[in-house]
């Protein structure tokens, strides 16, 4: 049911090899999928590093920014506009003109942040993953550990693109998933579905941001919020995030993630990646989708498997 997500830098020609002519991959990938402002700092400004700022809403247009940062733009071109789902996946070649209008290239390495801490920057990260780029990372800690260490920042208009890139994206299979495989890991005894949103909103107690949809959650799928996996926006440590994704999944390995619009979904993502999963998939249009009053999807209220 899916593919396994790929090592790092284990997909022939998106960060593995390719890149622009006459010019090798950038020779310092990203040890993992989150790096710390200290691993960003020394590396910043060298070429084959690009460093995109994914905050949405909001913290969107921010008027401080990582110097030489350039926009991910998840609320305009990096979400599919044609249906009515917010923020889901655009497709292959949408997404390559804006990511090569950005100046990527295969064979760089991509550090992503956002505003908050981690929130919006997991998602441009799984997004990068699923369309064939492997060699990027989330920054720990976000735009405010980054100010907060007194590293450089810059403000207005970013300076124009010498080049654009030349990245093809490659959309990989089973790392975004509909509503059908959902459904079906919800019955399958391998599989779990994780839902990020907060208990309030997975119990049906309070009302979804979003008007017009049910309250509750998918018939056995559990809760984490997102929020509970960080501490002071960064990530917690990998034997804490383990223990946290165990309690709920017991011996499943395939994790299915949930969250309001697959924004959120994917910081379970990258906190189950980082505890050392490997089967992972986050359904593009999460509640925005299930929990529509005019869909036939079962939503049930109250408590469930919660996190602890």
């Amino acid at each position: 049911m899916g593919d396994e997500a790929p090592a790092y830098g284990d997909r022939a020609g998106h960060g593995s090899g390719a890149g622009r002519p006459g010019v090798p991959p950038h020779e310092d990938p990203p040890p993992g999928p989150l790096v710390g402002a200290d691993w960003l700092a020394r590396r910043l400004g060298s070429p084959g590093l690009l460093v995109l700022d994914a905050s949405v809403g909001a913290h969107r247009g921010t008027a401080e920014r990582i110097v030489g940062a350039r926009p991910f733009d998840l609320d305009g071109a990096l979400s599919d506009h044609t249906g009515p789902l917010p923020h889901t996946m655009p497709d292959a070649g949408p997404f390559t003109e804006e990511l090569r209008s950005l100046g990527l290239h295969d064979g760089d390495t991509v550090v992503v942040y956002d505003a908050v801490g981690i929130y919006s920057s997991a998602r441009a990260w799984w997004m990068l993953r699923a369309m064939g780029f492997d060699r990027a990372a989330v920054l720990d800690g976000g735009l405010p550990g980054w100010v907060a260490a007194g590293l450089p920042t810059e403000s207005g208009a970013p300076a124009a693109l010498p080049e654009r890139g030349d990245f093809t994206a490659v959309p990989g299979a089973g790392l975004l998933v509909g509503a059908e495989e959902v459904a079906a890991a919800l019955s399958d005894p391998a599989s779990a579905v994780f839902d990020a949103r907060s208990r309030e909103r997975f119990r049906g107690s309070a009302p979804e941001p979003r008007a017009g949809l049910r309250g509750g959650h998918m018939p056995g799928a559990v809760n984490l919020p997102f929020g509970e996996i960080q501490h002071e926006g960064r990530m917690r440590p990998a034997a804490e995030l383990r223990a946290a994704f165990t309690a709920l999944a017991q011996d499943r390995e395939r994790l299915l993630f949930s969250c309001g619009s697959g924004v959120t979904a994917c910081v379970l993502t990258l906190g189950a990646t980082l505890a050392g999963y490997r089967d992972l998939a986050v359904y593009d249009g999460s509640w925005s989708e299930w929990g529509l009053p005019s869909g036939n999807r079962p939503v049930v209220t109250g408590p469930a498997a919660e996190a602890c």
